[in-house]
């Protein structure tokens, strides 16, 4: 092996043209394939701009062509030659780069390598953990390249289209007070003041605040944000977003900067033209015809309501259900070709979503077909079919319970139809605002009222009377920015004033010194002069998942952790010395 001593590199192997033929080049990368034909070795040499096929010819440098006989697979080597045009009949059309190749008249062979636990392609699919257990290879990979090119080109799009419109990026601390945001922080002993500890930011959302009251306008930061909460293929323990916050705007102002950032994404990013406005839905609409409050839009099969159609009927599941206060919806699939078992092997699907059982009807040449059809008279049949649309060939799937298990169980049960009978157009992005959300909801546990959001939303103003009678109808200034039924960015308008901030306190049982003790510093910064404001945060991973076309956060980010938080590659979190603990007065007791 050699030293890279004064060579210089001429270009990245992907970049070489006929253009240059006949131009001396230096190239550098890892060996990805290597051949040897007849007496001369052809080495695909990759870096992360693509592919150059180097010839190493003994007529040309005997002791190259020697050396390269020993090189392997991700060995890392520079050469030096001629690029020179391939034959007819040698080209690939398949790469950039296919129509020439290099000559080699010198080798540098810089390092070996050890076989790799899998091969450095794309056509191998080796398991997740032995991704991620050798990450550091499985960036070689150009799949993984180029998801993260994308979101470099993603999160540079949205600075240069913020920066365009007068905000200022700034940023705000890692090390910050512990705060009840809705899950949990994860902590940081502070070793200088014992027994204290500091919290990572499960957002910046009270610093955005304070920025606004210190008369900033309009700020924006790239933030990386910090939550110790279950995991899924949509989450990560640290993760990025957008994080956004405007003074004396209106949320109208907050959709249209927000809908200029994502045309402008996806233009530049995936050669889309979005169309704008974005369409808007009310929380209440959303759950009604979706059954949550992301729904896909891309297709149809929307929920119909049934309560009252089947409120009088023989069926005693579905009557025992009303009368306890609950609902019945179901899904209507038109001309739906599914066989009596794909039918009954979608009972413990729902069953797995948390209903009870998964009633059924569908309309035949022999009339109305169902276990239950048979409880259902003659009139009552007729009428479920005007008022459904309902003909022969369709199917009609029902779910009785109370109205959050419906809706659960039902938006579910859509988006797996929605896979099944190939409905959902894959490469298409449709965006939704979804606003008009509660400012509370009642937490049966806790038998108190949480904040939908955060405790820094403010109440629509025709609803702050409501604050002290009726908190469960109030509904917040709140808005969620949907795409392909993933939620992509939430925001608000904030409690500007001190009183308004302080009767949600109250409804959110925070006592006065319990308020004075968490968030003293930022009702005190409301008691001087604080603008109306509002913002909206965007989760950077899970954009550059869905522009990516990606499955898992994991694929757009450079060292994901499990869905147990854990990092196989450095396998952190680990134990630390005992001396580190005692420096910061820390007893572990496991």
């Amino acid at each position: 092996m050699k030293l890279l001593g004064d060579w210089k590199r001429s270009c990245y192997c992907g970049e070489p043209r006929p253009s240059q033929v006949g131009q001396e080049l230096t190239v550098m990368g890892w060996v990805n394939a290597r051949r040897d034909h007849g007496g001369v070795t052809f080495i695909d040499l990759r870096d992360r701009s693509g592919l150059l096929q180097v010839v190493f010819n003994p007529q040309i440098n005997e002791a190259a062509h020697t050396e390269a006989k020993d090189v392997r697979l991700e060995y890392v080597f520079a050469a030096r030659g001629v690029l020179a045009r391939r034959s007819p009949e040698t080209v690939n059309p398949n790469l950039p780069t296919g129509e020439v190749e290099l000559q080699v008249n010198e080798l540098r062979v810089l390092n070996s390598s050890r076989t790799t636990p899998f091969p450095i392609d794309e056509e191998t699919n080796p398991a997740e953990n032995t991704r991620l257990r050798h990450r550091y290879l499985d960036l070689r990979r150009p799949q993984m390249y180029g998801n993260l090119l994308l979101r470099h080109r993603l999160v540079k799009s949205v600075r240069d289209y913020l920066d365009g419109q007068g905000f200022l990026e700034v940023e705000t601390p890692f090390l910050t007070k512990s705060t009840p945001e809705g899950a949990r922080d994860y902590l940081v002993p502070s070793r200088v003041n014992t027994g204290s500890f500091y919290a990572l930011p499960q957002s910046p959302q009270l610093f955005k605040q304070l920025l606004m009251v210190g008369g900033f306008d309009k700020y924006f930061q790239i933030a990386r944000c910090f939550r110790d909460e279950d995991l899924r293929a949509d989450r990560q323990p640290e993760f990025t977003q957008i994080d956004i916050e405007m003074s004396f705007i209106q949320p109208d102002d907050i959709f249209r900067l927000s809908e200029g950032m994502m045309v402008k994404a996806c233009r530049e990013l995936k050669g889309m033209e979005i169309p704008t406005p974005f369409p808007r839905m009310s929380y209440a609409e959303a759950m009604a015809r979706y059954g949550n409050d992301k729904p896909d839009i891309r297709f149809g099969l929307e929920l119909s309501e049934l309560t009252n159609l089947f409120r009088a009927t023989e069926i005693k599941v579905f009557s025992d259900v009303v009368a306890k206060g609950g609902v019945i919806r179901g899904i209507l699939i038109s001309d739906c070709s599914f066989s009596r078992k794909e039918i009954d092997d979608l009972n413990p699907l729902a069953q797995g979503f948390g209903a009870k059982g998964l009633a059924w009807f569908r309309i035949t040449d022999e009339g109305w077909q169902s276990p239950l059809a048979k409880f259902v008279s003659d009139e009552k049949k007729a009428e479920i079919e005007t008022a459904l649309g309902f003909k022969k060939g369709d199917l009609l799937l029902m779910v009785a319970d109370q109205e959050k298990v419906v809706c659960d169980v039902l938006s579910r049960l859509r988006l797996h139809l929605g896979d099944k009978l190939g409905l959902i157009p894959k490469e298409e992005f449709r965006f939704l605002w979804v606003t008009d959300f509660p400012l509370l909801e009642y937490d049966d546990e806790a038998k108190r009222y949480v904040a939908m959001h955060h405790p820094f939303t403010s109440p629509r103003e025709e609803d702050l009377a409501l604050l002290a009678t009726d908190p469960g109808q109030v509904h917040a200034r709140a808005y969620d920015l949907v795409l392909n039924g993933l939620e992509l960015g939430g925001g608000s308008i904030r409690n500007h004033r001190l009183d308004v901030q302080q009767q949600v306190f109250a409804c959110l049982g925070i006592k006065e010194d319990e308020a004075q003790e968490k968030f003293g510093f930022l009702m005190e910064a409301l008691s001087y002069g604080a603008p109306p404001h509002g913002g909206i945060a965007f989760g950077v991973d899970r954009m550059a998942m869905l522009f990516a076309g990606a499955e898992s956060l994991r694929e757009v980010i450079a060292f994901p952790k499990t869905a147990k938080a854990v990092c196989l590659m450095t396998q952190a979190p680990s134990p630390v010395e005992a001396k580190q603990l005692r420096e910061l007065s820390i007893r572990v007791n496991v």
